[in-house]
């Protein structure tokens, strides 16, 4: 009797062992939290002198030439004013804004600035202008005329505006920018290309500023249509942001551009400064160059690369030491250039006690900023089930 009841038992402990439930299998994987596009980085057709910066925006820096020492920079110091009067007179849609009433002084500086020389726009005594007409006066034509006038409309006077400009500037960690005049005539309101790039980036936020860099004319009050300085517009995607010429400052240009690259539209921001010539069509048809040549190379530098195989980067291993690894479904490929920093993040999901060819089990994200790319990380083979013997002597969960 005691026998068969030991058979019994045992019959019955055998089957509880084999009727147990498996326990998870775990998931390792592991991916440098940055990876470098292969490569060498690129060699960009700097400008011999002068200096430059491009920035593809949501991915970083491609690059910069020259010195780092501030110089003055001309009309492009334009673009903080317009950022100012837009920070703090916001235009949504297609509003007009506020209107700005001329007076004698605003036409006796107009007058005075005459015989330098300086890019004007006509004004009268009771002329009205909306804040869009002044603006596009300014960033257009370069009216340094309405630079100064804008900048009394807004805070009472030029000093006070220029605290405005400056304190701006601080906020978007222009360290190396000074303003002493609204539209950027004194060869003392000095800039590097660096700094440019972070206003021009910082401006093109403000969809009523991009609009109005964008225009090739427009017609205001007095002086009816009015042209756009930029001659670079509509080319190789080129949709702002402003020339700059004078004699200390040479040939200067903040510019914007679109490149469409794997089904993403980027967006270029770059600065050339300082060219030389003997006036301003040479001074600005140098900086043209210069930039026509900077895009086309960056048309061919910034593209879609493979940042990640799809190798094994892990491995799923069952209770029982069965295992397979586990690899992206497919290369990892993102939009920039070779030797660009890219941040890499894997998440993984809780396997169950075995997996199949193709189970997905995390994912690998890359990029600098939305929208990341996303492969999903997958097994690459079978986990068989367990043995009898090895379900018969488990022991623990």
């Amino acid at each position: 009797m005691l026998a068969v009841l030991l058979v019994a038992g045992l019959g019955a402990g055998s089957a509880v062992q084999l009727n147990r439930s498996l326990p998870a299998a775990t998931l390792t994987a592991s991916v440098a939290e940055t990876l470098k596009i292969p490569g060498k980085a690129p060699s960009l057709p700097w400008p011999e002198a002068g200096s430059a910066e491009i920035m593809i925006q949501g991915l970083g820096s491609l690059g910069r030439s020259g010195a780092s020492e501030p110089a003055a920079i001309g009309s492009v110091a334009k673009v903080m004013t317009a950022y100012v009067i837009l920070k703090e007179h916001p235009l949504e849609g297609d509003e007009e804004g506020p209107d700005l009433t001329v007076s004698a002084a605003d036409v006796a500086d107009y007058q005075a600035r005459i015989p330098m020389g300086q890019s004007l726009v006509p004004v009268t005594v009771g002329e009205v202008m909306t804040e869009r007409d002044a603006l596009e006066a300014l960033m257009l034509p370069s009216a340094n005329n309405v630079a100064h006038m804008l900048g009394v409309w807004d805070a009472g006077s030029q000093d006070a505006f220029l605290v405005k400009m400056n304190a701006a500037a601080d906020d978007l960690g222009m360290d190396d920018t000074e303003y002493t005049d609204p539209s950027g005539f004194l060869p003392s309101t000095i800039s590097t290309a660096a700094d440019q790039v972070k206003l021009g980036q910082a401006a093109l936020q403000l969809p009523s500023f991009a609009e109005i860099v964008a225009l090739p004319s427009a017609s205001i009050p007095v002086a009816g249509t009015i042209q756009n300085y930029n001659d670079l517009l509509g080319e190789n995607g080129v949709f702002g942001i402003k020339t700059g010429s004078t004699d200390e400052a040479g040939g200067n240009l903040l510019f914007s551009a679109y490149l469409t690259v794997g089904g993403r539209k980027l967006t270029i921001v770059g600065a050339v400064f300082n060219q030389p010539g003997a006036n301003t069509p040479e001074q600005l048809a140098e900086v043209n160059k210069v930039v026509r040549k900077l895009l086309k190379a960056v048309a061919t530098t910034v593209k879609e690369y493979p940042l990640l195989a799809a190798d094994p980067v892990g491995e799923v291993r069952t209770a029982w030491g069965a295992t397979t690894t586990v690899s992206p479904a497919s290369a990892v490929k993102v939009v920039g250039w070779p030797g660009l920093s890219v941040p890499v993040t894997v998440t993984t999901t809780a396997p169950g006690p075995t997996v199949t060819a193709g189970t997905v089990v995390g994912a690998v994200e890359a990029g600098q900023s939305d929208p990341r790319v996303r492969v999903e990380l997958r097994s690459d083979g079978v986990t068989p089930e367990p043995s009898v013997w090895w379900r018969l002597t488990r022991t623990g969960g």
